[in-house]
């Protein structure tokens, strides 16, 4: 039975070594695979990348703990891709699986992200925060930690909506984090973990910002999907922040539609109320 190593594989004979290593690699490959998929990796088509097999021979040459430069490489090409935080995580923590029940052959194991070693979790995370937020760097302004546009961004996309005669027809749709008891990295993956959950749910041309250090909006229409997206905000939210055992002892997350006021210069003035928070 092939099984992770954590240093140099031997065989009987020098030159079947190779054959024997890549073999290994591969059924930890398969393994992974199906842990992840099993997790809830969306789209099977776009789980293998050549950082995938980069972190499978680094596991099986040094052991996960000599993994870390692979997984930030793994975690910059998730967010490249396309794939959100959580489900980068949940990937990371089904690899863990694998490798912590080396019994299980078939790969069919329980991923918790809670018992994903804290030092794994944060290189992967800040590696893909880093893509994320580099992705973003056309738009006017970027807040450094969430990748989202600032409030000076939305400030100029309200003026374009009153320009248009449509304020009535728009809402902002506030998510306010309560991170007073918070600190540290948790407080810091809080906010990347919103920022994620608004731009999955919110990705049809609608405008969003960080308006504080806990306060994200999104700019919506007044329509019959309006109500859907809020729900889905919040499923989204519950699932990123359950990732982290101190975010998910918060209050839960606040989500509020919030109807625009009669002039631009009034809604300008709402939005530093808002980020205020």
């Amino acid at each position: 039975m092939d099984v992770p190593a954590t240093g140099p594989l031997s065989g009987p004979a020098g030159e079947q070594e190779p054959r024997t290593r890549d073999g290994s690699l591969r059924a930890l490959r398969a393994r992974w695979r199906t842990a992840s998929l099993a997790a809830g990796w969306r789209f099977p088509s776009d789980w293998a990348l050549p950082e995938v097999d980069a972190v499978c021979a680094a596991v099986m040459r040094h052991g996960p703990a000599g993994a870390e430069t692979a997984l930030a490489g793994l975690g910059r090409a998730r967010a490249a891709a396309g794939a959100g935080l959580g489900e980068t995580l949940s990937d990371l923590a089904a690899l863990h699986a694998v490798l912590a029940d080396p019994d299980s052959v078939d790969g069919f194991v329980s991923p918790d992200v809670d018992a994903t070693p804290a030092r794994l979790l944060r290189v992967t995370a800040l590696a893909w925060a880093d893509v994320a937020t580099d992705q973003l760097v056309h738009t006017e302004v970027t807040d450094p930690l969430t990748g989202l546009p600032s409030a000076a961004y939305l400030r100029t996309r309200l003026g374009e909506v009153y320009r248009g005669g449509s304020g009535d027809d728009h809402v902002l749709l506030v998510v306010g984090l309560d991170l007073a008891t918070v600190s540290g990295w948790p407080r810091l993956t809080g906010m990347i973990l919103v920022a994620d959950a608004v731009r999955s749910v919110f990705d049809t041309g609608e405008s969003y910002a960080t308006l504080g250090p806990s306060v994200v909006a999104a700019l919506c229409r007044r329509d019959d999907r309006l109500a859907s997206r809020g729900v889905a905000l919040r499923r989204a939210l519950n699932d990123r922040l359950s990732v982290d055992a101190q975010l998910r002892e918060v209050n839960q997350p606040r989500v509020s539609a919030v109807r625009l006021p009669t002039t631009h210069e009034r809604a300008c003035d709402l939005l530093v109320d808002l980020g205020r928070g």
